[in-house]
């Protein structure tokens, strides 16, 4: 049984994959608590499913192959390597967004994992598990940055020049309501 907060067919917002329709598998529970999240409604599970009826549910959203598997964390439930092993499969494209504190070693190469590095001002800037670069392929995996400060996005910075990751798939997103988007599009495009 896997702790599920959601399931939803919708248009994905974030990543390199923005713009194209997902199918939304939101798994409960989170370790880390940071002070912006916009799930916080899925630290509780909502249902306990087995994969079989998640499947079933992610069927009535044919003919779309998209998943995303996000949580809370879904690293958290190992029966996620399961599913992923069955969506893989059936053909899905599977993403995975994980808050970058769990080890990603044992996430198969055919999930495409957007790893989130918690910045300072998140209140977890220091869960990131450093291994995971070791795991993430830049090819077509994505790190992403969610930015609340200026010192946020300076500390972003130093970390991309730091870790050699200048130049690959790497995203930074403004805290909603907190950090002014236009700011951060104007500092990303100021440093070219």
């Amino acid at each position: 049984m896997i702790d599920i907060s959601e399931i939803f067919y919708s248009i994905q917002g974030e990543s390199t994959y923005s713009g194209l329709p997902f199918i939304f598998v939101r798994f409960a529970g989170c370790n880390l608590r940071c002070y912006y999240c916009d799930a916080k409604y899925s630290y509780i599970p909502e249902k306990k499913l087995t994969i079989d009826e998640i499947l079933n549910r992610i069927l009535q959203f044919k003919p779309t192959k998209n998943i995303l598997i996000t949580g809370g964390e879904p690293l958290l439930q190992k029966e996620v390597y399961t599913l992923f092993s069955k969506l893989h499969s059936s053909n899905y494209t599977i993403l995975l967004e994980t808050n970058g504190s769990i080890s990603l070693k044992n996430v198969p190469e055919y999930v495409i994992k957007i790893v989130d590095i918690k910045c300072p001002d998140s209140g977890e800037g220091n869960s990131f598990y450093p291994d995971n670069l070791n795991y993430v392929n830049l090819n077509k995996d994505q790190i992403k940055f969610v930015i609340s400060s200026d010192s946020d996005y300076q500390w972003s910075k130093n970390f991309i020049v730091s870790k050699g990751l200048f130049g690959q798939n790497v995203l930074f997103s403004a805290a909603w309501g907190i950090y002014p988007y236009i700011k951060l599009v104007n500092n990303i495009l100021n440093d070219k």
